[in-house]
């Protein structure tokens, strides 16, 4: 895990996040009024994005790297490089990276599985002030995947 800033990020990551930003301001969050926005930089370099969805019965929202990742499976993606993420409140930046949930985790893994990468994920402040980087192994350690099932994967990579 490395915190860094926005200027030291590559172009390409420096990209990545500037999408994560423009799609979280597309949040529908009637209830929490928190703006979440994932890219992912898919192997083909193809920038697959995704915001928040709520619902009134609140178990039922998608999180923004929930949505990116089912629109990229949708367009036939499956092989990632990276992730990025940006959050903003209604009324307040966001000072500190948002990293993804534990739900979101797991499903990162799972596609860092059919990726065959340990993908990394950048989380931005909303000011892009402070960015912090770490892989899927780093945020879940001991992860729980295909291979614990004795699933080989492999005929589900696209």
């Amino acid at each position: 895990m490395e915190i860094t800033t926005f200027e030291r990020l590559t172009g390409s990551e420096r990209c990545l996040v500037e999408e994560a930003e423009k799609v979280r301001e597309h949040a529908y969050n009637p209830y929490s009024r928190f703006y979440v926005g994932a890219a992912l930089l898919a192997q083909t370099k193809e920038i697959i994005t995704g915001a928040n969805v709520e619902n009134a019965s609140y178990g039922l929202s998608i999180c923004a790297e929930r949505a990116a990742l089912l629109r990229a499976n949708a367009m036939r993606i499956r092989k990632l490089e990276k992730v990025a993420i940006s959050t903003r409140g209604e009324t307040f930046d966001v000072k500190e990276p948002t990293m993804p949930c534990g739900a979101c985790r797991q499903w990162i893994y799972e596609f860092a599985q059919l990726s065959e990468k340990d993908l990394e994920i950048i989380s931005a402040s909303t000011n892009r002030s402070k960015i912090l980087r770490a892989t899927i192994s780093e945020l879940l350690l001991s992860a729980f995947g295909p291979k614990d099932l004795g699933i080989d994967i492999t005929k589900y990579q696209r």
